[in-house]
């Protein structure tokens, strides 16, 4: 045992120490020579805005170490103060006070310049105060939370009753109408998580992180379900409740992330952006309550009022948790993480749906029929019209 202990070890030893003699001889230094400049990246992890002051996270993203020299507000220099110093090795990070006089709904850019003469730049589009964590805020984002998620979904469900009285081919309909929101809420988070991903710093591989984390929450949330409908046949609950229940998670994960971003909007200043997504995504979540209920109208069981109730929470809660995150430790890694947690749950009731659509038919059969079809396509729709005012 021993033995094989060290033949495993070994490796990792001499790994080890060849990583060890890299870094103490420098070899890329060596060959660059004294006449290239550092490659520097700095980027701006957050922007905050106190009374009389503009307060700013930085890193240093690239391989060099890099020195802060001085800052630009609005193309004028101002002192500053950083609490961790202004010298920053790979990944070090600093935070800049800057006393400056900055203009509630106009626009100021902020610009650190290095040591070598390079400029990095953060726009404030419209300076508001950052939010601080008191109970005042916590109330607003707690109503903005219910007004966007746990309102709007509820209402969705309303349509339960509705939909245990449509015929088979009305159902089809509905079914199908259900994977075509979930999918344009896949190809959209998909979309805002790569986005958020590009805006992180290269040393965070963001494009990889947000699909191994999608990932991840796929294969969970399968394990998940074949958990949850062995449980179900167990309790004579139906496949349909057990479906119910994942949808209202996907969505809910969803719906944490836009939280995020209604939290996070008002957290960097950008007030009208904040307003235009609560407005937005109220009208958007609406229709998720009826992908939450169409598996159990399916199945035409009596479902109580009590576990409705709990699915809208699943559903629509998390938004208040986001919009908490967002507002007052917003953290573009866990944006980049929530959104890829979203996507991956979605993937996965999209494809538990359609698996029970297609039951033992081919999915090209089962998909080339007129109510398909027409709910397919009035999902998209739905959802790229309630979109547009959310984009």
């Amino acid at each position: 045992m021993t033995r094989r202990l060290l033949l495993a070890l070994l490796p990792l030893l001499l790994l080890g120490g060849l990583l060890a003699v890299i870094v103490r001889s420098g070899p890329a230094d060596a060959l660059r020579g004294d006449n290239v400049p550092p490659l520097e990246r700095l980027t701006f992890q957050r922007v905050a805005l106190e009374p009389g002051a503009i307060v700013a996270s930085v890193m240093n993203d690239g391989p060099d170490d890099l020195t802060i020299a001085q800052v630009q507000v609005d193309d004028a220099f101002w002192t500053f103060t950083a609490d961790r110093g202004v010298a920053l090795r790979h990944l070090g990070r600093t935070t800049l006070r800057i006393p400056y006089p900055w203009v509630a709904g106009e626009a100021h850019v902020v610009r650190v310049l290095t040591s070598t003469g390079t400029a990095f730049d953060r726009e404030i589009p419209v300076a508001v105060e950052t939010p601080t964590p008191s109970l005042r805020f916590f109330g607003i984002f707690t109503l903005i939370g219910l007004y966007v998620g746990v309102i709007p979904v509820v209402i969705g469900l309303l349509w339960f009753p509705f939909m245990t009285r449509v015929s088979a081919r009305g159902m089809d309909f509905l079914l199908a109408l259900t994977v075509g929101l979930l999918v344009f809420l896949l190809v959209d988070g998909a979309s805002e998580g790569f986005e958020a991903a590009g805006v992180l710093p290269e040393s965070f591989q963001g494009a990889v992180l947000f699909a191994l984390a999608a990932a991840g929450a796929y294969l969970l949330l399968e394990g998940i379900g074949a958990w949850l409908k062995r449980r179900g046949r167990a309790a004579e609950t139906g496949v349909g409740w057990v479906l119910a229940v994942l949808i209202a998670v996907g969505i809910g994960l969803h719906n944490f992330g836009e939280g995020l971003a209604i939290g996070s909007a008002f957290s960097l200043g950008e007030a009208a952006l904040g307003t235009l997504l609560i407005v937005g995504f109220t009208l958007h979540n609406t229709t998720e309550g009826l992908a939450i209920v169409a598996p159990l109208a399916r199945e035409r069981r009596r479902v109580a009022l009590g576990r409705l109730a709990a699915l809208g929470a699943i559903g629509g809660v998390p938004t208040i948790a986001g919009a908490w995150l967002g507002g007052f430790v917003y953290s573009p890694v866990w944006s980049v993480m929530f959104l890829a947690i979203g996507v991956g749950a979605i993937a996965q009731v999209v494809g538990q749906i359609m698996r029970q659509m297609t039951r033992e038919a081919s999915v090209a059969r089962a998909l080339a029929t007129g109510p398909v079809l027409a709910g397919l396509f009035a999902g998209f729709a739905v959802m790229y019209v309630t979109g547009m005012l959310v984009g």
